[in-house]
């Protein structure tokens, strides 16, 4: 296997993360694997649509928690300059919502952060088979709970854990640089939360949301004290 790798094209990775060390230790992992050749790194989102049409790399790792970047609308730009290139996602944050979205939008993996080393490799190798595209998806154990209990009808509503957590500190009027500092979160993550957030509540404004998770005892309504709206309809 090593052999026939070793005579194969390269397969030519981007590698899209803002965490430098993150980065940085991925880059070195992946060029001790036969056949594989890093071309470029971009931290943002921005930099990883320029660098994808600039170095047309076969396959890009994409971390979706990173600055200037709206997850779906990179996947599209990047694939609208070039179908050919081969996107797996690299997340912590894998929700079953997010999961779908970014499937139906192409990209070919969806890995959780905690995969072996294995599983990257072996994502990263797969090429057509049969003429038929290959999709990975490997999530994290608490995912497919979520997702079983949802499909039940069981879980928040239809919240995730995290959105509940999004909806609480919503709650106290804190700023979505306030409550993504509180999650350890990006900003554009939270936006992405309280944009599901609003599409399962059928609301219409953060207060709005608010009102209806206490009504649906989602959320403690001692959440919104001292909040002008909070708690009235």
């Amino acid at each position: 296997m090593t052999e026939e790798w070793e005579q194969a094209e390269p397969v030519r990775i981007l590698v899209a993360d803002d965490h430098t060390l993150l980065r940085g230790a991925l880059c070195d992992l992946l060029v001790t694997e036969p056949g594989f050749e890093v071309v470029a790194q971009a931290g943002t989102g921005t930099e990883a649509i320029r660098m994808a049409q600039q170095y047309r790399p076969d396959v890009v790792l994409l971390d979706i928690e990173m600055p200037e970047n709206d997850p779906p609308v990179t996947v599209s730009r990047i694939l609208e300059r070039d179908p050919e290139i081969r996107i797996i996602v690299l997340s912590m944050d894998d929700g079953q919502r997010l999961v779908q979205e970014l499937l139906a939008l192409g990209v070919r993996g969806y890995l959780h952060k905690s995969v072996s080393r294995e599983t990257l490799v072996s994502t990263i190798r797969q090429r057509e088979e049969n003429g038929r595209r290959t999709v990975t998806v490997s999530v994290s154990p608490e995912a497919l709970q979520r997702a079983a209990a949802a499909e039940s009808g069981e879980q928040n509503g239809g919240l995730s854990g995290r959105e509940v957590e999004v909806l609480r500190w919503t709650a106290q009027a804190l700023s979505n640089r306030q409550i993504a500092g509180r999650l350890g979160i990006t900003e554009g993550t939270v936006k992405r939360h309280l944009r599901n957030i609003f599409g399962k509540l059928d609301a219409v404004s953060r207060i709005d949301a608010v009102n209806k998770a206490v009504e649906l005892e989602l959320i403690d309504p001692a959440g919104g004290r001292g909040v002008p709206g909070y708690g009235r309809r």
